[in-house]
């Protein structure tokens, strides 16, 4: 196998290793809200909303010193280590208590801003600026099948059961336990990539070498490596102040807002509508399902587009608008307004026609699609700006990110749908408009050479 079939090994190993840790990870969010409504127990008092909400806060701050961690241990122990936090916080629900769920929020927070600047960095020593488009296609498709199989999975547990048991939480934890282990585990198999040759376009990662997948205990001393470290966290304190990351940002916000809306709030809603019959509570590993055959559809397709296009990355994000815009005009007219807010027993309340399950499920898909339009062109477009300073590039895009998710499920609290619908509708249209001025900044720095191969 040539250097450039390991390096694409190492993006599936990646996306495979991703894939069972989030089938795992997005699966708990998904439910958690509705599980913790049912829990028979009065002396847990938390909130799933407010869970997630920590997890973002502490991972949006964390982000800042993810990078010196990189250096430290290198990705792949970065990856590992991370993958254990998540594990725990999964493992937590098992036998949940108030102060164990809100800690594990906290480590898992950490945890985050860890694992997915090293994601970042693995992508980045892995792809060339012919490649980069492709490797992100292929990672978030991959990715993204953790929302079907996790899903699936709770479907046909959860399957005729209008109330969940403690018998039923605990099965579906354990297996999920397990599964995100398995994940942690793969990272091992990640390999050093081949130093690509000088005259080459590939991309190369100044701030974190590529012998650090491999964790060489002779590649530096722990003074160059403290040294390396306060650079990275410099580094991604600059970032905030160049005019491509401060367009990019209101786009990336606007992905952590939909993130939370898709992962957390769309499934409760769902499960909430006792209009929908006592299946109502299963149909919320459906809707996952729906979003994941979106995810990787989009990533599929919009990661080749991405390779292919003369047009650059601004018609898939056009598309990706158009895209959650038809999907936020159909859940106001199908889902109650209320529905994000109503206790276990859920709500009687009516929308604007009658509420239809086929519609709920189609708008679960365009939120997947329409997600994977904005993340694989963010993905790529940092990945090519950035090329030269990845880790801390990323960690900027999950910080900003994960501070709008943490905003976001805070709202989700108090605000009824409606509000969080046009919430989403505003910030979108201007995270759109700022993407195509970075991409056009992006284009007129790009080689006329390079215009097939991006």
């Amino acid at each position: 196998m040539g250097p450039e079939g390991k390096r694409l090994l190492n993006i599936i190993i990646l996306g495979f290793g991703f894939m069972f840790m989030f089938t795992a990870f997005q699966t708990c969010g998904n439910i958690e809200q509705t599980v913790i409504k049912s829990f028979n127990s009065t002396e847990f008092h938390g909130s799933g909303y407010t869970s997630m909400a920590i997890i973002y806060g502490v991972f949006s701050a964390s982000n800042l010193i993810a990078p010196s961690v990189v250096t430290l241990i290198g990705p792949q122990f970065s990856m590992f280590f991370s993958g254990l936090l998540y594990s725990g916080y999964i493992a937590m629900f098992i036998y949940p208590y108030t102060w164990t769920f809100y800690t594990a929020s906290v480590l898992v927070g950490i945890g985050a801003a860890v694992l997915w600047t090293a994601q970042g960095n693995v992508l980045a020593i892995n792809s060339s600026d012919r490649t980069i488009g492709r490797n992100s296609g292929i990672f978030w498709a991959l990715l993204q099948f953790s929302l079907f199989f996790g899903n699936l999975y709770i479907y046909c547990a959860w399957h005729g059961h209008d109330h969940i048991t403690d018998k039923d939480r605990r099965t579906v934890f354990i297996s999920l336990t397990v599964i995100s282990l398995v994940g942690c585990f793969l990272f091992f198999l990640i390999r050093k990539p081949e130093p690509p040759p000088a005259s080459s376009s590939e991309v190369t990662e100044s701030l974190l070498p590529t012998e650090s997948l491999e964790n060489s205990s002779d590649s530096s001393d722990p003074l160059s490596l403290c040294s390396q470290a306060v650079d990275a966290f410099v580094q991604a304190c600059k970032m905030f102040t160049t005019r491509e990351m401060l367009l990019l940002s209101v786009s990336i916000a606007y992905t952590g807002l939909e993130l939370t809306f898709y992962s957390g709030v769309y499934g409760t809603s769902i499960g909430a509508m006792t209009r929908f019959g006592k299946d109502a509570k299963s149909l919320i590993g459906i809707s996952g399902i729906c979003i994941g055959v979106g995810e990787i559809l989009g990533g599929g397709v919009f990661g080749l587009l991405n390779k292919s296009s003369r047009f650059g990355r601004n018609p898939v994000v056009l598309l990706g608008l158009i895209i959650h815009y038809l999907a936020f005009f159909l859940i106001f007219l199908n889902i109650a307004n209320d529905a994000p807010l109503a206790p276990e027993a859920g709500t009687d309340l009516q929308a604007f026609i009658t509420p239809s399950i086929g519609v709920a499920l189609f708008c679960s898909f365009l939120l997947g699609l329409g997600d994977s339009c904005f993340n694989t062109q963010l993905l790529s477009i940092i990945g090519f700006t950035f090329r030269d300073n990845s880790a801390p590039a990323f960690a900027v895009f999950k910080f900003i990110q994960s501070i709008a998710a943490a905003l976001a499920f805070f709202y989700s609290n108090y605000l009824l749908l409606q509000w969080q619908l046009l919430i989403l509708v505003l910030l979108g249209f201007l995270g759109s408009t700022t993407f195509f001025m970075a991409e056009w900044a992006a284009e007129a720095s790009r080689p006329q050479s390079d215009y097939d191969s991006i």
